[in-house]
């Protein structure tokens, strides 16, 4: 065999091992990497926290799992949240968010958009070519991959989109087994890519929760890690007058402060922040101020208070505890609620399964067990319910 030839058939066999190796093991070392059980200690829980913790119906108001190459239904040893563990950890409904770009260089404090490192993430986990160029088609390749978890569940995890969906599942827990419900929200409504058109297609997949922003600023506002952090946009007004008309929860997460100022100005309906903390108990630039809470809570909102160390300021049960304690001293127990950010790149200290951890932690900072009750998953399916009715006919 000629050199030329040897070498060309060392390209092949190179390039062959690079792509077995990309579409092979690296997605999900890449996962395990990035969604992190600290394995730091838990804190004790008591048999009053354990039979507190069976009769709540819990909601989480952010997960990322979507975004990974795992089935959702299925027990992974990674990560934070599958089916098995939500039915463990007793999560009534969990809102599955859709990411669908993330720039290079991720940090809190300023980024722009003119990278995507989401895309190398795509076509390694050989998600279909038409999610490789399109930030809508990722969002709704996500939407059909929910809906082959919820049809693959035999039922024991069920698609929510509207508030008869919501009393319907409520209704059917206490069964054996008691039913999931899944909400799909998105992270960022740059994946509309400047269409408004954009939003009745993912209203149809059966998203009914959208944040405006995410780590940069697009066309409808600022993000609090962009590089201008300005206010809305007139396209972005246009968006959330839209997504009340439908009955879509507008989500403040990752929104700047003159974006926040400017959509609890406006607002008409119930604002959520889905997932972050509050700066009086981490001052990281993503969380909210006090006068923002109140903001909030001015139009009958909830606050989803987070698990890691940014929203926080550190991975502890008790550092949760202390921020919705803070919310409801300030505000009052009816706004305040869970947003875990988990399988979002982050590391905590416990995984769905084991979110009798923050019940504990809310007993011993002088919670009531009706607090308690609100705060684990009551205000937000009672926000939930209210939102999902179109402001123009019934609920969907």
């Amino acid at each position: 065999m000629s050199v030329k030839r040897r070498i060309a058939w060392g390209l092949v066999f190179t390039l062959l091992f690079a792509v077995v190796f990309v579409v092979g093991p690296l997605p999900t070392m890449v996962d395990k990497r990035m969604n992190v059980v600290d394995g730091k200690p838990l804190i004790a829980v008591s048999e009053r926290a354990r039979a507190l913790h069976r009769t709540l119906n819990i909601v989480d108001l952010h997960a990322d799992t979507l975004m990974w190459r795992r089935n959702p239904d299925e027990r992974t040893g990674h990560g934070h949240v599958d089916l098995p563990r939500l039915e463990e950890g007793r999560v009534a409904l969990q809102v599955f968010s859709s990411v669908s770009k993330t720039p290079r260089g991720l940090n809190y404090d300023a980024n722009g958009a003119d990278s995507d490192q989401l895309t190398a993430l795509v076509v390694a986990q050989t998600q279909p070519v038409r999610t490789w160029f399109s930030l809508a088609e990722r969002s709704l390749w996500h939407a059909r991959k929910l809906d082959r978890a919820v049809a693959e569940s035999h039922g024991r995890l069920v698609k929510v989109t509207g508030a008869a969906g919501i009393d319907q599942l409520v209704a059917r827990r206490g069964a054996n087994p008691d039913p999931v419900g899944a909400l799909l929200s998105i992270e960022g409504l740059h994946d509309l890519e400047g269409k408004a058109g954009n939003l009745d297609r993912f209203y149809a997949a059966g998203f009914r929760m959208a944040s405006l922003t995410h780590f940069f600023d697009n066309e409808l506002a600022g993000s609090m890690h962009g590089l201008k952090k300005g206010g809305l946009t007139p396209f972005g007004r246009d968006i959330v007058r839209r997504m009340e008309q439908k009955g879509m929860i507008v989500d403040i997460a990752h929104l700047s402060h003159a974006g926040v100022a400017d959509v609890l100005a406006m607002a008409r309906r119930p604002v959520v922040t889905s997932h972050g903390g509050v700066q009086a108990t981490c001052a990281v630039n993503r969380n909210l101020t006090d006068d923002e809470i109140r903001g909030v809570a001015r139009t009958g909102g909830i606050i989803g208070i987070g698990y890691w160390e940014a929203a926080v300021c550190d991975t502890s049960p008790r550092a949760v505890a202390k921020a919705m304690r803070h919310v409801r001293d300030l505000v009052g127990i009816d706004h305040v609620a869970l947003g875990s950010d988990f399988d979002g790149a982050t590391t905590t200290r416990f995984d769905t399964s084991q979110l009798v951890q923050v019940t504990q932690a809310l007993i011993d900072e002088g919670f009531s067990d009706d607090e308690i009750r609100a705060a684990m998953g009551g205000n937000a399916l009672r926000i939930l319910r209210a939102g999902l009715v179109p402001m123009h006919g019934n609920p969907a």
